[in-house]
């Protein structure tokens, strides 16, 4: 039997429902189609927020388990820098009741969503989209690509891929004596990444989401971070498999088509120096939900049209993205060594100061220009753009 909507959203994550119930909101047939059985399983990432993206776009407060105000970064060589701010940086959520918390949301608007109902085929022509998802043909006048780092239809359609790609493996365990968050660096560590632990308070007890993005020995660095960490936190159930997955580091060639659009993960949109994904999908979907509105009333669906969108997230996100790979593509270069040299400048002269100025959770790019202003700073990284 088809079915007939203004927007197929793909994929039920953070920005897909976001966007689901911003739309559904002003009036327009929306349908989310969902691969997994459930909205929010399996856990797709370390489920961390600013604490200003809550309140910024009034996201739910239900899935909140605990708040972050200290981190502990270590060097190659084990130099220790810690950082606390006076009130919460960011938020632990518990990713799975996050989703669905934004789920139950998007329905209340008037949204329509479908789980376990993989989008297996998607045609677009001059009178619109045809797409199967379970055996069910979808008829609609708009698709939207939220579907993760997932890209078989972007490569179909002409969007490209992602520029940088790095893997990620990650699992929450239980643990006996919980710590602040811990930011690992070094070639062995996390060859073009870096490792952390994040303490996690359940109602039911303390847990850890220990993991590790890198470019290389993915297993081998995961094992290497719980070496690291393990007895100290007093990690249970250590023998258990992580859990792996692609990580893209920069946008597609485009996020924009003849009727069609790409948000989040799904357009490569994610921060350039941490991987972070749920703020800029939301972002992402908002920008894209209003240009669709607009584009739905006028019924004008072509690209031209639809380029407004990324116009939009370009406008508010192109320079500090551009200011975190520039960062990330030197910082990738720096030997042991160097990030042992850098550590201890924070001891030594003057980083922490600027750090407590101008770091913020969600936009990176002040703190990227002090640093360069920073003349010892600057020496450390202009000899790793020179190697």
């Amino acid at each position: 039997m088809d079915k007939s909507v203004d927007v197929l959203i793909v994929g039920g994550g953070p920005g897909g429902l976001f966007m689901a119930a911003r739309l559904a909101a002003r009036g327009v047939q929306t349908l989310v189609c969902e691969e997994h059985a459930r909205v929010g399983d399996p856990v797709h990432c370390t489920g961390i927020l600013s604490s200003d993206s809550i309140p910024a776009f009034d996201l739910p407060t239900s899935a909140t388990l605990n708040q972050l105000s200290a981190v502990r970064f270590l060097s190659p060589g084990g130099i220790p820098v810690d950082y606390t701010t006076p009130s919460p940086l960011a938020t632990v959520i518990d990713r799975p009741a996050f989703d669905r918390a934004l789920a139950d949301r998007a329905i209340g608007a008037g949204a329509q969503l479908r789980v376990g109902a993989r989008v297996s085929a998607i045609e677009v022509d001059a009178a619109g989209v045809r797409a199967v998802a379970a055996g069910v043909t979808i008829r609609a006048r708009l698709v939207v690509l939220a579907c993760g780092a997932s890209y078989a239809f972007q490569r179909r359609f002409g969007f490209g891929l992602p520029t940088t790609y790095l893997q990620t493996a990650q699992r929450e365990l239980p643990v006996a004596h919980p710590g602040d968050v811990e930011l690992h660096f070094g070639q062995d560590v996390a060859p073009g990444g870096f490792a952390w632990a994040v303490p996690v308070l359940r109602p039911e007890g303390a847990f850890v989401r220990i993991g590790v993005m890198a470019s290389r020995d993915i297993l081998g660095c995961y094992t290497r971070m719980m070496g690291r960490v393990g007895d100290r936190w007093g990690m249970a159930n250590r023998d258990l498999p992580p859990r792996i997955k692609i990580l893209p580091l920069g946008a597609v060639g485009r996020t924009y088509g003849d009727r069609m659009v790409a948000i989040g993960d799904a357009a490569g949109l994610v921060k350039p120096t941490t991987g972070g994904g749920i703020h800029y999908s939301i972002v992402t979907g908002a920008l894209a939900a209003d240009v669709a509105v607009d584009a739905l009333a006028a019924d004008r669906l072509d690209a031209q049209t639809l380029s407004a969108y990324e116009r939009a997230w370009r406008t508010e996100l192109a320079d500090e993205f551009a200011a975190q790979s520039e960062l990330r593509t030197i910082v990738t270069k720096l030997s042991d060594r160097a990030i042992d040299s850098f550590f201890e400048l924070a001891h030594t002269d003057g980083i922490m100061p600027i750090v407590r100025a101008t770091a913020r959770f969600n936009e990176h790019r002040p703190l990227i220009r002090a640093l360069f202003k920073h003349p010892p700073a600057r020496r450390i990284l202009f000899r790793a753009m020179m190697a």
